[in-house]
């Protein structure tokens, strides 16, 4: 199958998706389309001919019915709905701890999944906002006394934007909240073994970084390694957001395309066959340890299906690759491709970091290419342009220093997450010898700490945009998509 044409029946299948998100259309609409897809590839089969245009919409109308379909079998969930008639009651739940704490500033966010005694299965997630202290862990089996709450959605900003908040957790499978519960532990190490035992590993790691790094820097640098959730503080992170600087702080694609490359690299004196084997569970391994969000997930499939394409011996079509990756993580949870923000702006991102570059590297060619200076500066100026429409939407603020601060920072982050990891991991040998890593490690975070407490400090760092309607931010796609096509078709 041509890249092109798989790339149109994703979107289709993602299309399909996000009409079922937005409306209700009934259980027999999805069947209608298939069949009508179905129907419409036999007709010209039965006539005698066979166009290749009615052959390519047939198909493009059973994507969107396949899409429709997926979405709807999620909106059928029990777990929606479960707990409906105990919403504003105190009730008592038998809980299990079911992914990593959040730890926030000031509270600790926990996921866990409500235990069914008799058929000994979850029923459905709460999202549990409690105390920093005492400290809980994934796997804990705990007992809830207090208030169930159902989500609501709120306006995130002085513009009048309404975050759909019922949506964002949805797509996590959390459909009710609760807030300060009494809490008694029962039990520990009731989550998956293999999952328990990496979140350890961070952990363990994350100790020993605090032994010779000091706040923020330690905070900062597990964000970047690790994908740590320990809050930097609010002040520190809203600098980071003026400045267009917030993919760094928790592990983003960029990161984790870095430690793909790395894992590659040490495992160069294996064979191909092999070193797929081993890098592909290292990756998949890393992914689950950082929480599996998805910029991390879309990351790993990307290198995944790198590391298999190279062992098979074939050039890698990246633009298939982000098709296969978009495809398999909608396919497995619909509701991300409408509610998740960190999935729309990494695919964004990533679209942009394919399709610009060509437009306007030759532009660049007075950047010198030494310490990959050209390379950053293309990159960050196309995924900078590609996701600006999407942020203007979505947080009404637009950071004019992003492009500047971008490629200040960016130079140095491998080298800070090489660093990083060395003071961890040396930790767990000699305190001595993480120190001297550590040294040169705090070295790069206090640069990029700097770099963005001085831009955050200029009047004009980031500007407040009025409410815009999505169909503007579609037309404003369309106007990218408009300019790509006739460009590359010239």
């Amino acid at each position: 199958m041509k890249t092109s044409t798989l790339v149109i029946l994703v979107i289709c299948f993602a299309l399909g998706v996000v009409l079922r998100s937005f409306t209700d259309l009934g259980a027999t609409f999805a069947p209608f389309l298939i069949l009508l897809g179905g129907v419409l590839l036999l007709l010209p089969r039965l006539g005698g001919g066979v166009s290749r245009k009615s052959f390519f919409v047939s198909f493009c109308i059973i994507a969107i019915g396949c899409g429709v379909l997926r979405t709807d079998l999620v909106y059928m969930d029990a777990s929606r709905y479960v707990l409906d008639n105990m919403v504003g009651h105190d009730m008592v739940l038998e809980c299990i701890i079911v992914d990593e704490p959040d730890e926030r500033e000031n509270v600790t966010r926990l996921t866990v999944g409500v235990w069914d005694k008799t058929a000994q299965s979850e029923l459905t997630k709460v999202l549990v906002s409690v105390p920093l202290y005492p400290v809980w862990n994934y796997g804990d089996r705990i007992v809830l006394e207090g208030v169930l709450k159902k989500p609501k959605n709120f306006v995130s900003d002085e513009g009048g934007r309404e975050f759909n908040y019922i949506g964002y957790l949805a797509k996590s499978g959390i459909y009710y909240q609760m807030y300060q519960p009494k809490i008694e532990l029962i039990g520990r190490g009731e989550g998956n073994m293999i999952k328990a035992s990496l979140f350890d590993m961070k952990h363990a790691f994350l100790e020993k970084v605090s032994l010779v790094l000091h706040e923020p820097y330690a905070a900062l640098l597990g964000g970047l390694v690790v994908g740590a959730k320990q809050s930097l503080g609010e002040d520190l992170l809203e600098k980071f957001r003026v400045v267009g600087l917030i993919h760094i702080v928790v592990l983003s694609g960029y990161n984790v395309t870095i430690i793909a490359e790395s894992i590659m690299k040490v495992l160069g004196f294996l064979r191909p066959g092999l070193r797929a084997l081993v890098g592909g569970t290292s990756i998949v391994l890393f992914a689950i340890m950082t929480g599996a969000g998805a910029t991390i997930v879309r990351a790993s499939i990307m290198a995944l299906l790198v590391v298999v394409g190279r062992a098979l011996g074939r050039n890698v079509d990246l633009f298939r690759l982000l098709a296969i990756a978009a495809f398999m993580m909608v396919l497995h949870n619909p509701l991300i491709v409408v509610f998740d923000p960190s999935f729309q702006l990494s695919f964004l991102a990533t679209l942009g970091l394919l399709l610009l570059p060509p437009l306007f590297e030759k532009h660049f060619m007075i950047v010198p290419e030494k310490f990959g200076l050209r390379e950053v500066a293309v990159a960050t100026i196309a995924t900078q342009i590609f996701v600006l429409p999407a942020l203007i939407y979505m947080m009404g603020e637009v950071s004019l220093v992003a492009i500047i601060v971008n490629l200040l920072v960016l130079l140095v982050i491998p080298i800070t997450m090489l660093l990083g990891f060395l003071a961890g991991v040396f930790g767990f040998i000699s305190t001595i010898l993480s120190s001297v890593f550590a040294f040169f490690a705090f070295i790069f975070l206090y640069y990029e700490v700097a770099m963005v407490e001085v831009f955050s400090l200029l009047p004009f760092a980031s500007v407040s945009v009025p409410h815009v309607s999505l169909f503007f931010i579609v037309v404003w796609y369309g106007v990218y998509g408009w300019v790509l096509w006739r460009w590359y078709k010239n």
